[in-house]
């Protein structure tokens, strides 16, 4: 018993199961109309992909994800790297990342939106913020532990600070920096779906309000679903890209709950 429980599967599918039956039994118990079982919940599922809107919706949603995201990725990891190797960009950028780490990002989608209008461009641009933070700490924390040997080492071989940057640092940064993608993918999820709940046009987050209007119970607790798969797939994709990437790290361990 105790080996098939340490087999890599059975305890998340366990853990899993648990908590659907107590889902269950909840809304059993009380019978609400905007408490359905996950049953109800699951079979609302294949209709919901099968609407053209529907489905049209969910990938405008994953579009604007990854667009944002790779839009921080560009920016905020070559950004945290030179302030972990150069005092003077981390005293100009530390102020400015201090001032907007504590303010929800989707308070700024109406300052957002003033500029870029309620489209994709704002959307993208609050997604880009969102996930430029974990990016741009885990690239700093990376870049400074470097050993400054490995620095020295390329200067005494010609190397320019450009080229430091992305054939020393960047390697040896790798597991933190994979680390803050890891988080910052999940944090372009949640600012994508709250983005969308603000600007209402299409998307996940539109779904999800409109449903509610309509009381259609089912459908929203459907989409929180196809939310959570949204992200449980982007976590374990990252997982499994950064082993591959830094298996020679000797850590391989996140925390349990990103922080932002």
């Amino acid at each position: 018993m105790t080996r098939w429980l340490a087999l890599p599967g059975v305890p998340p599918l366990l853990a899993l199961l648990a908590l659907l039956g107590l889902w269950h039994l909840a809304a059993t118990f009380f019978g609400y109309n905007f408490f359905p079982t996950p049953g109800a919940v699951f079979k609302t599922l294949p209709a919901l992909f099968g609407e053209a809107e529907a489905a049209a919706n969910i990938a405008a949603s994953v579009k604007r994800m990854l667009a944002g995201f790779a839009l921080a990725l560009a920016v905020a990891v070559p950004l945290g790297l030179m302030m972990g190797r150069s005092p003077l960009v981390a005293k100009l950028v530390k102020p400015l990342v201090a001032t907007i780490y504590p303010v929800p990002k989707a308070a700024l989608m109406p300052i957002i939106m003033l500029w870029l209008g309620i489209g994709d461009a704002a959307k993208i641009f609050v997604i880009f913020i969102g996930a430029s933070l974990p990016l741009l700490q885990h690239s700093f924390g990376g870049a400074l532990a470097v050993d400054q040997k490995l620095i020295w080492s390329a200067q005494a071989m010609g190397l320019g600070p450009v080229k430091r940057l992305f054939a020393v640092v960047l390697p040896s940064a790798l597991p933190e920096v994979m680390i803050g993608c890891r988080v910052g993918i999940i944090m372009a999820l949640i600012v994508m779906v709250s983005s969308e709940m603000i600007a209402r046009q299409s998307g996940v987050g539109n779904l999800l309000f409109n449903s509610a209007d309509m009381a259609l119970y089912d459908t929203v607790y459907a989409m929180i679903v196809v939310i959570a798969a949204i992200g449980f797939v982007a976590d374990v994709a990252f997982e499994f890209v950064r082993r591959r990437l830094t298996f020679w790290a000797e850590i391989h361990q996140d925390p349990l709950v990103p922080s932002a």
